[in-house]
C-alpha cells in the first residue's frame, strides 16, 4: 500500500505571521521596489492569502510604513548596543559607525525605497528615528568626556549625528569600500570632536598668569 505524505501547514502566531509578511515584503522591496507591489503579491510570497495580509493591515500604505519603522527600530537598537558594549569615545564611535553602515550595506536599499515613497515616510533619514534622545545621550558623553559646556556639546552632537547617515548614503549611491568609508567617517567625527575640546581650551585660557611679564 501506498502512503502518500501530506504536507501540513504550520500554524503561526499573529505576531509571528506579521513578521513573515513584513520579511518577504521587505525582500521583494529589496529586489524590485515598490511600484509593482501589492497585498496579493506579498500574500503569494508569503504564502498566504490576500485575505489574511488583510487581516493584519488595513492597506498597503499601513504595511509599508510599519515595515519602514521596523527597520529604523531595529538599526537603532543595533546602535544602542554598540554603545553599551564600548569602553573609549573612539570605540564608540567605531563600533556605532559600523553598525550603521554595514547595515545600510545590507538593508539600506529597502529604507531607502520606503523613504522615497511621500505617502509613508515621515524621516528625513534613518538616523531621525529616536534622535532627540539618542543625542541627549551621546551630548553627555561628550560633555563629560572632553569638559565642553552642554549647549557645545549638544551642538557637536547633533551635528555629528548626521555623518553616518551621510557616508551611509553616498555607500549606496557608489557603492565605495565599506570599510575605507567606516574609516573616514570615524575621523571626521573624531577630529571634530577633539579639534573643538582644544579650540575650547585655547580659547579660555587666561592671557596672563599673574606674573608680570618681561
Amino acid at each position: 500500500m501506498t502512503v502518500v505524505a501530506t504536507k501540513r501547514r504550520t500554524r503561526l502566531a499573529p505576531e509571528e505571521r506579521r513578521s513573515l509578511i513584513l520579511d518577504h515584503a521587505a525582500d521583494m522591496i529589496a529586489r524590485e521596489g515598490i511600484a509593482e507591489l501589492s497585498m496579493e503579491a506579498i500574500g503569494r510570497a508569503a504564502g498566504v492569502s490576500k485575505s489574511l495580509v488583510y487581516n493584519y493591515f488595513p492597506n498597503l500604505q499601513m504595511l509599508l510604513s510599519e515595515l519602514l519603522e521596523r527597520e529604523l527600530k531595529r538599526l537603532r537598537r543595533l546602535q544602542s548596543e554598540a554603545v553599551n558594549g564600548a569602553e573609549t569615545f573612539e570605540g564608540m564611535v567605531r563600533a556605532t559607525t559600523h553598525v550603521y553602515l554595514t547595515y545600510i550595506e545590507e538593508r539600506g536599499l529597502i529604507i531607502e525605497r520606503l523613504q522615497q515613497e511621500p505617502s509613508i515616510s515621515d524621516f528625513h533619514d534613518p538616523t531621525e528615528y529616536g534622535r532627540d534622545t539618542a543625542v541627549e545621550y551621546l551630548a553627555a558623553i561628550i560633555e563629560r568626556h572632553f569638559d565642553l559646556p552642554p549647549d557645545v556639546a549638544r551642538a557637536a552632537t547633533d551635528i555629528s549625528f548626521g555623518l553616518p547617515a551621510s557616508a551611509g548614503a553616498y555607500l549606496l549611491r557608489t557603492g565605495v569600500d565599506r570599510q575605507q568609508l567606516e574609516d573616514i567617517t570615524v575621523s571626521m567625527i573624531l577630529g571634530s570632536v577633539t579639534s573643538l575640546k582644544t579650540d575650547f581650551a585655547a580659547r579660555r585660557k587666561p592671557l596672563w598668569d599673574g606674573r608680570p611679564a618681561g
